[in-house]
């Protein structure tokens, strides 16, 4: 093919090629993504061992009354909004587990990477949030 074959191909083909990077590109992050930050998941079964083996901390950063609805038992609420201005309440907690909680994982992944980021190492992301959690029929408190 000649170069102009192929720039006509190209533009020819435009959306589809778009269409085709575009989903590399979403697949590839939502893979990759989470890893690339430095955010380790867990899934519903490793959370309760951690829990229960481990005393981990349960970081819920939804909104009040998105808690106030179901939560996990004996999770401690900050709304991401407020967690910078009240990390220091999690102070105590440095050198524990802490699994980092939202309804389905996508508020809680740039705060557990930042949680990371300010020296809290073994945070956690929970996969699928308290969706996941009511999907595995695991308990929540109102």
């Amino acid at each position: 093919m000649r170069s102009t074959e192929v720039q006509q191909f190209l533009l020819d083909n435009l959306f589809t090629l778009s269409i085709t990077l575009i989903s590399g590109y979403m697949l590839f992050w939502s893979y990759f993504g989470n890893r690339i930050l430095g955010i380790k998941e867990t899934d519903t079964v490793r959370a309760m061992q951690l829990i229960n083996r481990n005393n981990a901390l349960v970081l819920d950063v939804r909104e009040q009354g998105e808690y106030d609805n179901g939560h996990i038992i004996n999770s401690r609420l900050i709304p991401a909004p407020q967690l910078k201005e009240r990390v220091g309440e999690l102070e105590k907690f440095r050198t524990r587990p802490i699994v980092v909680v939202c309804r389905n994982g996508a508020r809680a992944a740039p705060i557990t990477s930042w949680l990371v980021k300010q020296g809290f190492t073994e945070t956690y992301l929970l996969s699928g949030g308290v969706l996941a959690w009511q999907k595995a029929n695991l308990p929540l408190e109102r």
